[in-house]
């Protein structure tokens, strides 16, 4: 069971399932529901550059709330508190953002002279992987027959310099718009809840958008502590197996496994991959370049598959189908930050569709 992916994530509430489930669907409502869906999904990926910004500062937002009342029963003020804990969190990221960068820097230094070490290592798969190109150019002939060589044409790009410039322009604009979101939502505290219980209609609203908010809430904030908590511990573990093999800079290695984690499925296997490669090049002995690949395997899939499903089934549970696909779909739309948050937002989905009796048979669906 991988961090993101228990067969996880997701409250699973013990109320029995509504009668709405054996209901004949409303077509016309759920073609609407289709139309409004596709919609939402287009503009988030067309306005990426404003919405992720915003969607990670409200996830940040849960997890930080109670932090937030915390300071408040100390008596500090809601600006002053909001301010503080945006400052303690960034102060901490740019701390560890200095502390990585001699080791990342030294091993980008590293790694032109690794690589003819590596490719003698690996020098057994040439064979295969020579065949199966040998193999790919003949059927590629075959179901083209003699079509003309393509013409050579010469295309100019930006270079290098401006993407990087323009990558680094996109990460800072939207740093500073998921910093200035954050921080509105912890000073508007329950704002937007109380305005939207003032305007639903009848009791029984007001009581399920309290009951929804309080939930997603509870569930989200306990479910990223949790992984954040188990993550802290995966990356001690590697990197003190990093250390004890002679990999050298533990603590880099450390927090790629740490912030790898995060990533459900597709993180881990990165992982492996990396550790296997740095092993390779790094240590002399063949039996021991495979222990830092090994010992993080291992590592995760006693947290991915036991200690963490363990802390958490009791309270998500989602289709793990659906969580791959969440995955793969989020990380297409937003990339990396996407793939973070496809759980996270699969989750909350849950939570609402759970509680509103329309998409109660959603909710279902999504269970695990």
């Amino acid at each position: 069971m991988e961090n993101g992916d228990p067969k996880t994530v997701a409250e699973a509430p013990e109320a029995p399932l509504n009668d709405s489930l054996n209901s004949p669907p409303d077509i016309k409502s759920i073609f609407l529901g289709g139309l409004f869906l596709l919609s939402l999904l287009a503009a988030c990926y067309a306005a990426a550059e404003i919405v992720l910004p915003i969607v990670v500062a409200f996830v940040l937002m849960l997890v930080l709330q109670p932090a937030m009342r915390l300071l408040q029963r100390l008596y500090l003020p809601r600006a002053l508190a909001a301010l503080l804990i945006i400052l303690v969190l960034f102060a901490a990221l740019a701390a560890l953002g200095t502390i990585l960068s001699g080791p990342a820097a030294t091993w980008a230094e590293k790694l032109p002279e690794g690589i003819p070490k590596l490719q003698e290592r690996l020098s057994f798969l040439s064979k295969p992987i020579g065949a199966l190109q040998k193999f790919v150019s003949r059927a590629e002939t075959l179901t083209q027959g003699a079509a003309p060589a393509p013409l050579p044409v010469a295309v100019e790009g930006t270079g290098l310099s401006q993407r990087l410039l323009e990558g680094t322009r996109s990460i800072v604009t939207g740093l500073l718009e998921t910093v200035l979101v954050l921080f509105f939502l912890l000073l508007s505290g329950d704002t937007f809840l109380r305005r939207l219980v003032e305007v639903l209609p009848s009791f029984r609203n007001k009581r399920q958008a309290v009951e929804i908010s309080q939930q997603i809430e509870s569930d989200i904030a306990a479910y990223l502590t949790t992984i954040t908590l188990m993550n802290i511990a995966v990356g001690v573990a590697t990197g003190t197996v990093a250390a004890l093999c002679g990999l050298g800079d533990p603590v880099l290695w450390g927090t790629v496994a740490f912030l790898l984690n995060y990533v459900p499925i597709l993180g881990p296997t990165i992982g492996v991959v990396v550790f296997f490669l740095v092993g390779l090049i790094s240590i002399d002995t063949l039996w021991v370049a495979f222990l830092p690949a090994s010992a993080y395997l291992g590592t995760h899939i006693i947290e991915g598959e036991t200690v963490t499903p363990m802390l958490l089934a009791r309270r998500f549970t989602i289709n793990p189908v659906l969580v791959i696909i969440s995955l793969v779909f989020w990380y297409w739309m937003w990339g990396v930050p996407g793939a973070i948050l496809s759980t996270p937002m699969l989750a909350i989905t849950k939570i609402v569709c759970d509680r509103i009796q329309s998409l109660a048979a959603f909710g279902h669906f999504i269970e695990g």
